[in-house]
């Protein structure tokens, strides 16, 4: 009986260790989505060395937007190009659920950078915003320098995380991916973003994440 009471209230400690573990949204530190459970902050400033890099690119509204301006928010970022008639269409629609939900946060940001820059002008992005009915201010259509995009896209956004930074920048970059950051500029979250299901679940990731310190 005792040893039946002893290895049950060894479980119950056991597994709310682990919950307590598991409860913040992993980090992520390589471009193979490893993920590191750490609660400890002073752990996470010595392990989670990868962070978003510096850039500056123009957005639909006219506007220039950089890292600056995601210090301190939690922010979304996908790749896509106007011209998309495959998965692009699906991963904007379903990321019109985000703007349901959080269109009033002003402590989240949404951006999509073009992968066809070079056709892609603020225009371009205005009238696919347009189409789209997309009302939310922090959403933001990004476009700017191709290498630049390509290369934040790869080295700081883990894009296409099976060939990590060996592919030559300027080979064509698309990838159904949607990152998930954090008001420090680190990797919180990778989703599929043709998948509702998946769009449902990062819904509930960035509200925990609003909610972190």
């Amino acid at each position: 009986m005792l040893k039946t009471v002893l290895f049950r209230s060894f479980f119950l400690i056991f597994f709310i260790g682990c919950s307590s573990l598991t409860e913040s949204l992993p980090y992520y530190n390589t471009p193979d989505f490893t993920p590191f459970f750490l609660s400890n902050p002073f752990e996470v400033e010595k392990k989670i060395t990868h962070k978003i890099s510096d850039f500056v690119f123009k957005s639909d509204k006219g506007v220039s937007i950089s890292q600056k301006n995601l210090i301190q928010k939690v922010h979304v970022a996908n790749f896509m190009f106007t011209q998309c008639g495959g998965v692009c269409p699906i991963i904007t629609n379903n990321l019109k659920k985000l703007e349901a939900n959080f269109k009033n946060e002003t402590d989240f940001i949404m951006l999509s950078y073009s992968v066809t820059p070079w056709i892609d002008s603020i225009e371009k992005l205005q009238s696919y915003v347009k189409d789209y009915e997309i009302k939310m201010e922090n959403w933001h259509f990004l476009t700017g320098d191709k290498n630049a995009i390509y290369t934040l896209a790869r080295q700081s956004y883990f894009a296409e995380e099976k060939i990590g930074f060996t592919k030559d920048s300027s080979e064509f970059l698309h990838t159904e991916h949607v990152l998930l950051v954090d008001k420090h500029l680190r990797i919180r979250g990778v989703y599929n973003g043709t998948l509702a299901l998946e769009i449902s679940n990062l819904v509930e990731d960035i509200k925990s994440l609003l909610k972190e310190k």
